[in-house]
Protein backbone atom coordinates (compact mmCIF):
# COMPACT_ATOMS: atom_id res chain seq x y z
CA UNK A 1 0.00 0.00 0.00
CA UNK A 2 2.83 2.68 1.25
CA UNK A 3 5.43 2.87 -1.77
CA UNK A 4 8.41 5.16 -1.76
CA UNK A 5 10.19 4.95 -5.63
CA UNK A 6 13.62 6.68 -5.63
CA UNK A 7 15.06 7.79 -8.98
CA UNK A 8 17.83 9.70 -10.71
CA UNK A 9 20.63 7.80 -9.39
CA UNK A 10 23.42 7.24 -11.93
CA UNK A 11 27.40 7.98 -12.17
CA UNK A 12 28.98 11.23 -11.77
CA UNK A 13 32.24 13.05 -12.29
CA UNK A 14 33.76 14.25 -9.19
CA UNK A 15 32.62 17.65 -8.75
CA UNK A 16 29.48 17.35 -10.47
CA UNK A 17 25.56 17.43 -9.93
CA UNK A 18 22.46 14.84 -10.13
CA UNK A 19 19.29 15.48 -7.93
CA UNK A 20 17.63 12.02 -7.07
CA UNK A 21 13.87 12.26 -6.14
CA UNK A 22 11.76 10.21 -4.20
CA UNK A 23 7.86 9.65 -5.06
CA UNK A 24 5.11 8.98 -2.48
CA UNK A 25 1.98 7.07 -2.30
CA UNK A 26 0.02 5.61 -0.01
CA UNK A 27 0.67 8.13 2.48
CA UNK A 28 -1.00 11.51 3.96
CA UNK A 29 2.31 12.95 2.37
CA UNK A 30 1.92 16.54 3.45
CA UNK A 31 1.86 15.11 7.21
CA UNK A 32 5.43 13.15 6.99
CA UNK A 33 8.70 14.13 7.57
CA UNK A 34 11.03 13.21 4.74
CA UNK A 35 15.04 11.43 4.17
CA UNK A 36 17.63 11.28 2.22
CA UNK A 37 20.04 8.22 4.02
CA UNK A 38 22.88 6.27 2.72
CA UNK A 39 24.85 3.45 2.76
CA UNK A 40 28.19 3.28 1.19
CA UNK A 41 29.64 -0.98 1.30
CA UNK A 42 31.16 -1.25 4.51
CA UNK A 43 29.50 1.55 6.13
CA UNK A 44 26.38 1.87 8.17
CA UNK A 45 23.62 3.34 6.80
CA UNK A 46 23.88 7.65 7.60
CA UNK A 47 21.18 9.84 7.89
CA UNK A 48 21.95 12.48 5.04
CA UNK A 49 19.09 15.14 4.44
CA UNK A 50 16.00 15.23 6.42
CA UNK A 51 13.13 17.92 5.81
CA UNK A 52 10.00 18.35 8.49
CA UNK A 53 6.48 18.79 7.29
CA UNK A 54 6.71 22.29 7.62
CA UNK A 55 9.66 22.25 5.23
CA UNK A 56 12.71 22.69 7.61
CA UNK A 57 15.66 20.91 6.74
CA UNK A 58 18.86 19.61 8.63
CA UNK A 59 21.86 18.30 7.15
CA UNK A 60 24.77 15.83 7.80
CA UNK A 61 28.13 18.04 8.19
CA UNK A 62 29.79 15.82 5.49
CA UNK A 63 26.82 17.28 2.82
CA UNK A 64 26.29 20.98 4.18
CA UNK A 65 26.66 23.72 1.49
CA UNK A 66 26.39 21.09 -1.38
CA UNK A 67 23.47 19.34 -0.94
CA UNK A 68 19.74 20.68 -0.56
CA UNK A 69 16.46 18.84 0.34
CA UNK A 70 13.29 20.00 -0.73
CA UNK A 71 9.96 18.55 -1.28
CA UNK A 72 7.00 19.65 -3.35
CA UNK A 73 3.81 18.22 -1.35
CA UNK A 74 1.15 18.57 -4.61
CA UNK A 75 3.78 16.47 -6.56
CA UNK A 76 4.26 14.07 -3.25
CA UNK A 77 7.81 14.19 -4.26
CA UNK A 78 11.20 14.93 -1.82
CA UNK A 79 14.06 16.02 -3.95
CA UNK A 80 17.88 15.74 -2.96
CA UNK A 81 20.01 17.94 -4.86
CA UNK A 82 23.94 17.14 -5.02
CA UNK A 83 26.36 19.35 -6.22
CA UNK A 84 30.01 19.39 -5.74
CA UNK A 85 30.05 15.46 -5.78
CA UNK A 86 32.78 14.00 -4.37
CA UNK A 87 33.77 10.34 -4.83
CA UNK A 88 33.12 9.73 -1.03
CA UNK A 89 29.34 10.48 -1.59
CA UNK A 90 29.75 7.19 -3.57
CA UNK A 91 26.67 5.18 -1.84
CA UNK A 92 23.64 3.80 -2.38
CA UNK A 93 20.52 6.24 -1.65
CA UNK A 94 17.26 5.72 0.47
CA UNK A 95 14.31 7.67 0.56
CA UNK A 96 12.34 7.66 3.92
CA UNK A 97 8.78 8.65 5.39
CA UNK A 98 8.37 9.15 8.78
CA UNK A 99 5.18 10.46 10.47
CA UNK A 100 6.24 11.22 14.10
CA UNK A 101 9.85 10.74 15.55
CA UNK A 102 8.35 7.49 17.64
CA UNK A 103 6.60 5.78 14.43
CA UNK A 104 7.95 3.51 12.29
CA UNK A 105 9.49 4.94 8.97
CA UNK A 106 8.81 3.74 5.21
CA UNK A 107 11.90 2.90 3.32
CA UNK A 108 12.50 2.93 -0.45
CA UNK A 109 14.57 0.43 -2.25
CA UNK A 110 17.06 3.09 -2.90
CA UNK A 111 19.12 3.69 -5.82
CA UNK A 112 22.74 4.25 -6.22
CA UNK A 113 25.02 7.63 -6.82
CA UNK A 114 28.45 6.95 -8.14
CA UNK A 115 31.13 9.69 -7.79
CA UNK A 116 33.92 8.93 -10.00
CA UNK A 117 37.17 10.76 -10.25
Amino acid sequence: QVQLVESGGGLVQAGGSLRVSCAASGITFRAYAMGWYRQAPGKQRELVAVISSGGIANYADSVKGRFTISRDNAKNTVYLQMNSLKPEDTAVYYCNARWTASSNPYWGQGTQVTVSL
